[in-house]
């Protein structure tokens, strides 16, 4: 009997009744499954370069840049020596146009998804939106700066050219005019470039914090554009300065000059940090708006 019983034991053992089910082992996610930042630039470098309006938006940066910086070069004449002109000044006008086309272009990259949907598919293929937004700064402010470069080196060439004939000659104390070789004149070439994409990353941020493309795009160059108007007219001499010191364009377009850098509200560095701090708040501002709000 007792046989018996030990041999219906084994074949109950061996096909598995009698014995607690064992718990199947908990699959992990393979390492490098969710998108890493490498995968996300991938990703939105894809999406921008195939849009058609990304090539043409960065070419409108360049063109619009040096034909305003060439205008400027042009209508601005040195008739005397010591004439008060700063040639990098006049050289790099075109920069105070060609930022609206960078605000344009760095709204869109985050407001056209936003408005087609897309952004759903981008969240549901890469959870991680930090990543996301780091992905998009990364590569829009890297367009930037160099569509900046194309157009700061187009309107310093102009100028080599065009502007002797206005008058800025070694006669009227001129004598290294836009020479990169100036360290004061690389200064405000470099930093116009560093402009340009602290502008995108400021317009990115922005669009992340409110998604409507043409609301982001009116706040972008209100903020912009409607401080050296109110500059202009505050008769305050105190206010009149804490506008010129802490207002993004005012502050961070001193980097530009070369000359009468002691009579200025702000030095040059110190201006575009300012408009550092200014793109650091937008985004700090919609990155948190893109971690609490739903897509």
């Amino acid at each position: 009997m007792s046989r018996v019983v030990d041999q219906d034991s084994r074949e109950a053992g061996a096909s598995g009744i009698g014995r607690a089910p064992r718990r199947a082992p908990a699959r992990r996610e393979p390492r490098g499954r969710r998108a890493n930042l490498a995968e996300s630039l991938h990703a939105e470098w894809t999406k921008l370069r195939t849009l058609p309006g990304t090539f043409w938006l960065l070419l409108a940066i360049a063109v619009l840049t040096i034909a305003v910086s060439a205008a400027a070069e042009a209508a601005v004449p040195c008739s005397a020596a010591d004439c008060g002109q700063d040639p990098a000044k006049v050289g790099l006008t075109g920069i105070e146009f060609g930022q609206a086309v960078v605000a344009i272009l760095a709204v869109l990259a985050v407001s056209g998804e936003y408005s087609t949907g897309m952004i759903r598919v981008t969240f549901a293929a890469m959870p991680r939106r930090m990543t996301v937004l780091a992905a998009k700064a990364t590569l829009i402010s890297g367009l930037t700066l160099f569509a900046g470069a194309v157009a700061v080196l187009g309107s310093v060439l102009v100028g080599r050219l065009v502007m002797p004939g206005k008058g800025f000659t070694a006669a009227h104390g001129y004598p290294r005019l836009l020479a990169l070789t100036d360290s004061s004149v690389l200064r405000a070439t470099g930093g116009s470039v560093l402009y340009l994409g602290l502008i995108a990353l400021l317009s990115l941020g922005i669009a992340t914090l409110i998604r409507d493309s043409a609301t982001s795009i009116g706040v972008v160059l209100a903020l912009l554009y409607l401080s050296p108007i109110i500059a202009g007219v505050v008769s305050d001499p105190h206010w009149h300065n804490r506008i010129e010191r802490y207002s993004p364009m005012n502050a961070g377009l001193s980097i530009q000059a070369t000359r009468d850098l002691a009579g200025m509200p702000i030095g040059p560095w110190e201006g575009l940090g300012v408009l550092a701090a200014w793109a650091a708040g937008a985004l700090l501002a919609g990155g948190l708006a893109l971690r609490l709000r739903d897509a």
